[in-house]
């Protein structure tokens, strides 16, 4: 697939590299030149400019890209290119910090595709490390939806019933399973939950405390549910 990427700092690269390490052919558009070298230093093609242009995102092939992604870290630019992006008929990817989340979904959400919050995920990651233990937070799925990966543990509610017994809150579903040191997949209704099995489970903010309750038990839940 072909993406244009506005935006040549830490997010920006970072989402290039991994893109061309997939196979995906990728053009970088910055105005900053120091980051406009670095770019071509790592052998990625670049055009020099302002994102938020047409002609600018024209030179960079938008009329045959797949997507493009606003990656910079200024929310007037990224929505300007995400808009250009959308008349030209690509995939919009929106960044924004996490100061502007309430304000994005009020009036920006509805005209793009995605909306990505690179702090969030670093947090994310920090937060898992941080705690250790049976829970790790996946990914925000939206404004008030997590996926998080549990390991049922021996204290666990849960230990020993099958899948089909698993009562989650209204606002939770059990997406995936895996057995202890066995690859995950689509859980079965009557999958037995036993120590060190993993079970990914999507859920609103308000009941996640509830399904760490659930499947971890009150010691764990109580840690994490400090975080």
């Amino acid at each position: 697939m072909r993406f244009v990427i506005i935006g040549a700092g830490r997010v920006g690269l970072r989402t290039a590299r991994v893109l061309r390490e997939e196979g995906h052919d990728i053009v970088l558009v910055e105005l900053d030149r120091d980051r406009v070298k670095r770019a071509r230093e790592a052998d990625f093609d670049v055009v020099e400019g302002d994102g938020s242009r047409e002609e600018v995102l024209v030179e960079a092939g938008i009329e045959a890209v797949d997507a493009l992604g606003a990656l910079t870290a200024d929310l007037n630019v990224n929505f300007a290119a995400c808009m250009i992006g959308k008349h030209f008929g690509c995939r919009t990817v929106l960044r924004v910090d996490e100061d502007y989340r309430e304000e994005v979904y009020q009036k920006y959400a509805k005209e793009v595709d995605e909306i990505v919050y690179p702090e969030r995920l670093g947090a994310i990651g920090a937060k898992n490390a941080l705690l250790g233990g049976s829970i790790r937070a996946i990914a925000d799925i939206a404004q008030h939806l997590q996926v998080i990966l549990v390991t049922v543990t021996e204290g666990s509610p849960m230990n020993g019933y099958s899948i089909e017994e698993v009562a989650l809150p209204a606002n939770a579903r059990i997406l995936a399973f895996g057995k202890k040191d066995e690859p995950m997949g689509i859980p079965l209704s009557d999958d037995s939950l036993e120590t060190g099995d993993r079970v990914a489970v999507l859920a609103d903010f308000d009941v996640l405390d509830d399904v760490r309750q659930l499947l971890v038990g009150d010691e764990v839940a109580t840690a994490a549910g400090g975080a």
